[in-house]
């Protein structure tokens, strides 16, 4: 029998509270110390939530509470229902002085040093009610539950988030001028075995991983990757080939300005796709937000590569590396 779909008008807002309190101190002690209520009371509104919804939303160990993947799931929309009751309270308080909403945005390192942070400087030129608090981990995994908004480079998987390609990951081999001048003439195998290997870190992954992927892709013969230095961040690789020695495999689009000034060079046209690219992350329920929306809509505006590549579909979300 389907169960009756619940009405705003049920919504236990103290049970609500309670819950999330428990899961952001991971204890019931904690949570009732932080709403300053008592630990029965605090119980008593978990457990209502929980015969509410039909499902456990803990799971109670004797050291511990762990959220179960009905918890998981729910804690993300009442978190950012509550922020966003309070954004509106506030604005509404204080409808004499402008009204200011923060964005937390989530980028990778390179991404956010070479492309983002033009975009952003006239994003806050045109919108000055929106500010942004901008985080660039070096780490792997999902964004956190208290980022509006991520850009993560990885590849695509199913999961209930809202995901856009801004483009795909072209990766091919970059290095400074005068090493390309160097070994003019050489045929790629040459090329590779006669100067250093610059490698980027991807999570999970052997550390000559991309490197090897080129190789068994173009075949040449006799060549050996697994040397070279590795960096956890494409900037850091292109920032050494820059200095003038080594190869960098590395996302073109990502480089685009370093190739266009010649700074960088491309010395052969070989391009790897691995199926890694970058993405556009947002939380289903943030698609209502209007700061959220609009911060969404321009970062597609500026770095989607076609309506091809540009999806607004949920259930392809990336999974990986936040850190190229």
């Amino acid at each position: 029998m389907d169960r009756v779909k619940i009405d705003r008008r049920w919504l236990p807002l103290n049970a609500l509270r309670a819950f999330e309190a428990v899961a952001k101190h991971g204890s019931f002690t904690g949570a009732a110390q932080a709403l300053m209520i008592s630990q029965s009371a605090l119980s008593r509104h978990v457990i209502s939530l929980e015969k509410l919804i039909g499902v456990q939303l803990f799971e109670r160990r004797p050291q511990s509470l762990v959220l179960t993947a009905a918890g998981s799931h729910l804690l993300p929309a009442i978190t950012k229902s509550f922020d966003r009751l309070e954004y509106a309270i506030d604005e509404v308080r204080q409808a004499s002085a402008p009204a200011l909403r923060t964005l937390r945005v989530q980028m990778p390192p390179t991404f956010a040093v070479h492309l983002a942070v033009p975009i952003l400087r006239d994003f806050r030129a045109a919108t000055q009610e929106i500010n942004i608090d901008m985080v660039s981990p070096y780490g792997v995994g999902q964004p956190p539950n208290d980022v509006d908004v991520a850009v993560v480079y990885a590849q695509p998987t199913v999961t209930d988030m809202v995901s856009d390609l801004l483009w795909p990951e072209r990766l091919s081999i970059l290095c400074h001028p005068d090493v390309a001048a160097r070994h003019a003439g050489k045929d790629l195998a040459s090329f590779i075995n006669d100067n250093e290997l610059i490698h980027v870190r991807i999570a999970d992954l052997p550390r000559h991983y991309r490197w090897a992927q080129l190789i068994k892709q173009e075949r040449p013969s006799n060549v050996n990757v697994d040397r070279g230095l590795v960096f956890d961040t494409s900037l850091l690789a292109a920032q050494y080939a820059l200095s003038g020695e080594g190869l960098a495999l590395v996302d073109i689009n990502l480089f685009k300005d370093d190739l266009a000034t010649k700074r960088l060079v491309q010395p052969f046209n070989v391009i790897l796709d691995e199926g890694y690219g970058y993405y556009l992350i947002t939380h289903p329920e943030g698609l209502s937000d209007p700061a959220i929306a609009l911060f969404r809509s321009w970062l597609i505006e500026h770095f989607g590569t076609s309506p091809s590549t540009t999806t607004d579909t949920r259930g392809t979300e990336p999974v990986g590396a936040f850190h190229s």
